[in-house]
């Protein structure tokens, strides 16, 4: 949800957003020195940034962002990579910063004949980097004394209808 655009010159589009995700992004996570895998999720992120665009047709934006990114995570449930050895190993939740990097196109949903002012349809990669956190594990309640160190990264291509409210006044983007 853009917060603020201005476009400049005839061509160029800048502004800043704040957006959030939420879902269940799944990968996986495993501790080798105690031979245990299992599965780590992305419960929720949100962002901030800004972005740059240039305008490749009067209504098509093509943009780079960047910008600050949270996120919350579930525990692991790992379990043995060996079969007969029995148990679970787990790890606690926990929530990580950090920043993205991406880029996309948007375009206004006035084609073919059909206006919606204020409706956006846009498509967009982004890749976020969270800092590195050691986890403690735990073998049924009890701590084990070993932790796995996991850094998450992130990456989505997502498609979003985008409403734009043009709260920015005159500065708000004519494309």
């Amino acid at each position: 949800m853009p917060v603020t655009t201005g476009q400049f010159g005839s061509s160029w589009v800048a502004g800043i957003f704040a957006d959030g995700q939420f879902g269940s992004i799944r990968g996986s996570i495993s501790d080798p020195n105690i031979a245990f895998e299992g599965r780590e999720k992305l419960k929720t992120s949100y962002a901030a940034g800004a972005r740059i665009g240039y305008l490749v047709a009067p209504s098509v934006l093509s943009y780079v962002n960047a910008g600050y990114s949270g996120s919350q995570w579930s525990g692991a449930s790992m379990t043995s990579l060996f079969a007969g050895v029995p148990g679970v190993v787990t790890t606690p939740s926990f929530h990580r910063d950090g920043w993205f990097v991406g880029g996309g196109v948007e375009n206004n949903l006035d084609f073919f004949g059909i206006s919606a002012p204020g409706w956006f349809m846009k498509t967009e990669y982004r890749a976020a980097y969270y800092n590195r956190i050691t986890l403690p594990e735990t073998f049924a309640g009890t701590p084990l004394g070993t932790a796995v160190t996991f850094k998450p990264l992130v990456q989505t291509i997502s498609t979003s209808l985008v409403y734009r409210f043009n709260w920015g006044g005159p500065l708000v983007a004519k494309y």
